[in-house]
């Protein structure tokens, strides 16, 4: 038996990336806000990106493809 956390399928698993271009000054505050949150720069920018992405697509009345019907 193996321990650990079972393998994901291929739809849930992370595997784009998406690059952008900040200034050192906002790397520096965001890296702060992971660091105060407990988890790593790209989880609290995928968190907030994901929150932000709800918030304007609910109010356009779209689908957010990202979360599963309920």
């Amino acid at each position: 038996m193996k321990a650990g956390r079972p393998k994901l399928s291929a739809e849930e698993r992370q595997s784009e990336i998406l690059p952008i271009r900040v200034r050192a000054s906002e790397r520096e505050t965001f890296q702060q806000c992971a660091d105060l949150a407990g988890v790593s720069l790209s989880s609290w920018m995928r968190e907030r990106l994901r929150f932000a992405a709800i918030r304007e697509l609910e109010s356009a009345g779209r689908k957010i493809p990202f979360l599963k019907d309920i």
